[in-house]
């Protein structure tokens, strides 16, 4: 049962990031070929208007096709004959529209659940919080610089700094703000080093608190892309520590099994905010700069507004090609050690 709901969860991720260049392309007046969900051959395919949509035997991927690579077709209607701004928001609006269905999820699962604010519920005793004074009742709004908004900032800042000597806080007690210097510290039994802080019990906002929390909840998890990006190239992770399609179904399959004895309520809440996760993270990836990417698209169109003119395609079209040829096989290499994990 897991399986099957980790191909729909992911069916459903994929279908909004290509339903985003679908309608942005329709905009603009561009053709769209086909709509597809999955990969390899149509096994379902029915042609509406000048689109076909459909079914592909894979279930994993899916494309919106333009004919974007078709550098020669300048027909009315084509991609390439539309200004390089109208092809700048098709390219962008795939992985927009991945935030954009993290943003509503995170609505959804904060006005069923609530979330964790950054008010301290009490501090522990032998670690550094507790020798700074700090006490239950303040509100950390800044660590090191960056804006803390929800429970999750803090952890998420420990856990991918702990090498940071020390962390300058910044807090609010009764409406004033103080500052403090706090060192991480990992005492035995510890897995991790810790600010010595406790968190408190979650917050139900209201609608309008769950559009401003669900955002401050999308950036926490666009964060931790980000975050998890830096580690990898910095070594501090490696690509053992990548998972793909297989990993992911793996993932889905273990929060529906933990989830289901506490009733389909905690399973559907849990696998959406799973899904907050990937989506989140599909929106980051395809916004890097590499080529194949939507972002390493973007940046070709970007040079071209700059320059005014176009790179040779010839020339573009090699280093998408070279880009979706490393791309298959980080992925291979990635569907292998996931497939080593199962086991």
């Amino acid at each position: 049962m897991g399986i099957i709901i980790a191909i729909l969860l992911f069916s459903f991720i994929i279908i909004f990031h290509e339903l985003g260049h679908f309608l942005l392309a329709k905009a603009n007046g561009i053709r769209v070929d086909e709509f597809s969900l999955g990969l390899g051959p149509t096994l379902i395919g029915r042609q509406v208007g000048e689109t076909k949509f459909s079914l592909k035997l894979l279930p994993f991927g899916g494309a919106c096709m333009m004919g974007e690579d078709d550098v020669d077709d300048m027909s009315e209607g084509s991609f390439n004959s539309k200004s390089v701004w109208a092809r700048m928001s098709v390219i962008a609006a795939g992985p927009v529209f991945n935030l954009i269905l993290a943003w509503i999820m995170c609505m959804i699962i904060i006005l069923a659940a609530g979330y964790r604010p950054t008010t301290i519920n009490g501090v522990s005793e032998g670690y550094s919080a507790a020798e700074q004074g700090l006490q239950a009742g303040d509100e950390i709004k800044e660590i090191n610089g960056r804006s803390m908004h929800i429970w999750n900032d803090i952890s998420l800042y420990t856990m991918t700094h702990p090498d940071e000597a020390s962390l300058d806080i910044v807090y609010e007690r009764d409406g004033e703000e103080y500052s403090a210097t706090i060192e991480l510290r990992q005492l035995e039994g510890d897995a991790s080093p810790k600010l010595g802080v406790i968190s408190g019990d979650t917050v139900k906002p209201g609608i309008l608190g769950a559009v401003e929390y669900g955002a401050y909840t999308v950036k926490y998890w666009i964060t931790y892309s980000v975050d998890c990006l830096r580690m990898l190239a910095t070594g501090q992770v490696g690509v053992r520590d990548l998972s793909g399609p297989v990993g992911i179904v793996d993932a889905v399959d273990d929060v529906y099994q933990q989830s289901v004895s506490s009733g389909m309520y905690a399973v559907i809440l849990n696998l959406m905010n799973f899904g907050v996760l990937v989506t989140a993270n599909l929106g980051v990836v395809n916004l890097l700069p590499f080529p194949a990417l939507d972002g390493g698209r973007l940046v070709f169109l970007i040079i071209e507004a700059v320059r005014r003119k176009r790179i040779p395609p010839e020339k573009e079209g090699m280093v998408h090609f070279a880009g979706f040829a490393l791309l298959m096989v980080l992925m291979v290499v990635v569907m292998y050690n996931d497939i080593l994990k199962l086991f």
